[in-house]
């Protein structure tokens, strides 16, 4: 009888909740056992008689998944992981500024972090920031529960007009032009 193994992973663009489905359904179907799963991360176990660990990397690198074993590359998904966390799954506080939240949740200066970053990803921590900040606005002009008025504000934009001229330089569409969409484009959170 074979001994099982437990193998915890920290993976790349695991970065929101239908990533951890995902997670679950290749358990299920390739027979390891999701022990413990949080955003950007994984403990499995599993009997190497009956899979290698080398098939599991295989099929989460084959699902978008890829394995970090670099202290810096692991900081840049943790970062990652907090700036989903401020922008689309908390309540977003308007009142705190972004660095101070980030900070918060990291032993780390501002500067570091930002600095560790923008050499891994190519670009600038507060564009990333505003890069999710717009794809949250974009949902929430989709649900089309909240006046642009409200949004702004819920989002931390100074006025309507600082987010119409935001939106329009990231997306290249102005709100109203996007609202018109048939097909509204989002990027995923990553």
């Amino acid at each position: 009888m074979s001994k099982i193994v437990r193998h915890h992973f920290i993976l790349r663009n695991m970065l929101c909740d239908c990533c951890l489905k995902v997670i679950g359904l290749l358990a299920e179907k390739y027979d390891f056992e999701l022990i413990k799963a949080r955003l950007g991360e994984i403990t499995i176990e599993f009997d190497p008689d009956i899979i290698s660990l080398k098939k599991i990397t295989e099929i989460l690198a084959a699902n978008g998944f890829e394995i970090i074993e670099n202290k810096e590359t692991y900081l840049v998904e943790e970062i990652k992981r907090v700036v989903i966390e401020l922008v689309h799954h908390s309540t977003y506080n308007a009142m705190v500024r972004n660095s101070d939240f980030i900070v918060g949740k990291f032993n780390l200066s501002y500067q570091h972090l930002s600095t560790v970053f923008s050499h891994h990803e190519g670009i600038t921590l507060e564009k990333y920031i505003i890069l999710q900040r717009i794809e949250k606005v974009k949902e929430l002009i989709q649900l089309e529960e909240l006046t642009l008025s409200e949004i702004a504000y819920m989002m931390g934009y100074s006025s309507v007009q600082y987010l119409s001229t935001q939106f329009k330089n990231i997306t290249g569409y102005s709100v109203t032009e996007y609202k018109a969409l048939p097909e509204k484009e989002r990027k995923g959170a990553g």
